[in-house]
């Protein structure tokens, strides 16, 4: 492609002293599993989003999975979350244990509606708590870089006594009513993954709360449920953040707001490009800060724009296909106690045009113009 979706090597070069004398650093120390480098990105991230408590982990899943299970999330429990969203959210629910309930999304936002929430919740009420679990957490998702509604969603989860655990795997940065993302519900779950706007070298991942008790709990199951070396108090996990990574990560956490700048100013670039198309370009909720993980627009004629600019050389994603309920391993057998009928028509129509902090604005007004051209053509074979 001659132009990528995605590129996180352009990322590495754009910072490649930086990281490499990093990475020396900790080749030499000596000390490569919860060291120094750990415990310092740890503190920076969480001053960084304004939270007490950062526990590094080896990825997003990981973090969400360690999440659940410090709250005593586990057998018979209920969690909801969204359909649309990377299939980890899912994963990790039953990783630790407990039931996923899937909730519809604001066709605007591609986030959890917490009207949809509200009405599970109701109907989860009206059933015996055999059928689909005792209703204990919630899991809303800040998708493509813009935050969930989580004013209302908190609201909806104090109603119902519900633990709430934000899902940040693409929204570093991202703020809703001058409050990041991370900081909104009882704990939170960031992913690394080298695509993230925030992007290790890796897996890597963090667990982030302000609750001393939260927190604590997270570091000791992160590690076999040790409090003494080699005695378990309690049934743990292995997910350890390597030393490496995190060294990786404490350079790049430096250029963050930067990186996320250049997003949104390509996204604005983006927007007013294509403004005269049929695409719907990305929504911003009052009072949000979106960090573009992805720049995703709608269009009806979906896959024709893609295989377009397919053969231009021009790299476009999906995210996500298929949304989880309908995928073959969880078809069936998971619980919507509402209608999914939003996220399954956003489905069939977005597609993530390129989006990293590298692109140049030649190339997305080059990406704009095959769009502009594919209308046009379309315009006169109508």
């Amino acid at each position: 492609m001659a132009i990528l979706p995605a590129n996180p090597k352009a990322n590495y070069l754009a910072h490649k002293q930086e990281i490499e004398a990093a990475v020396a650093r900790v080749l030499e120390s000596g000390w490569y599993i919860l060291g120094e480098e750990v415990t310092a990105f740890e503190k920076e991230f969480s001053a960084y989003i304004g939270v007490g408590h950062g526990v590094g982990v080896a990825s997003g899943t990981d973090a969400l999975e360690l999440a659940l299970r410090a709250c005593g999330i586990g057998q018979g429990d209920a969690v909801i979350t969204v359909s649309h969203t990377a299939v980890a959210t899912v994963a990790a629910i039953e990783l630790a244990g407990a039931i996923p309930v899937l909730v519809d999304i604001d066709p605007g936002t591609y986030t959890m509606d917490p009207d949809s929430l509200e009405s599970a919740l109701r109907e989860m009420m009206r059933r015996p708590s055999s059928e689909a679990g005792r209703p204990r957490a919630v899991i809303p998702v800040h998708l493509y870089g813009h935050p969930a509604n989580m004013l209302a969603i908190m609201e909806v989860a104090q109603r119902y006594d519900l633990c709430v655990i934000e899902d940040c795997a693409q929204s570093h940065g991202a703020a809703l009513d001058g409050r990041k993302t991370g900081t909104w519900g009882h704990v939170a779950a960031f992913s690394f993954y080298p695509t993230k706007n925030l992007g290790a070298l890796g897996d890597a991942g963090l667990v982030v709360t302000d609750d001393d008790e939260l927190a604590e709990r997270a570091r000791v199951l992160r590690e076999y449920g040790w409090k003494e070396r080699y005695v378990s108090d309690m049934p743990g996990m292995n997910t350890r953040l390597d030393e490496l990574q995190a060294a990786v990560l404490r350079v790049k956490l430096r250029h963050l707001d930067d990186a996320n700048e250049t997003r949104r100013r390509l996204a604005q670039l983006y927007s007013a490009l294509l403004a005269n198309t049929d695409l719907t370009p990305p929504q911003t909720r009052s009072g949000a800060i979106h960090v573009y993980h992805q720049y995703v627009v709608r269009s009806p004629q979906r896959d024709a724009l893609r295989a377009f600019l397919r053969e231009r050389g021009i790299g476009t994603l999906i995210h996500y296909p298929s949304p989880v309920h309908l995928q073959p391993a969880y078809r069936n057998r998971l619980s919507a106690m509402v209608s999914l009928r939003q996220t399954e028509e956003t489905v069939r129509q977005i597609l993530s045009l390129p989006m990293f902090p590298e692109l140049t604005e030649e190339e997305v007004r080059t990406v704009a113009r095959h769009i502009m051209a594919w209308e046009g053509a379309r315009d006169v074979k109508d």
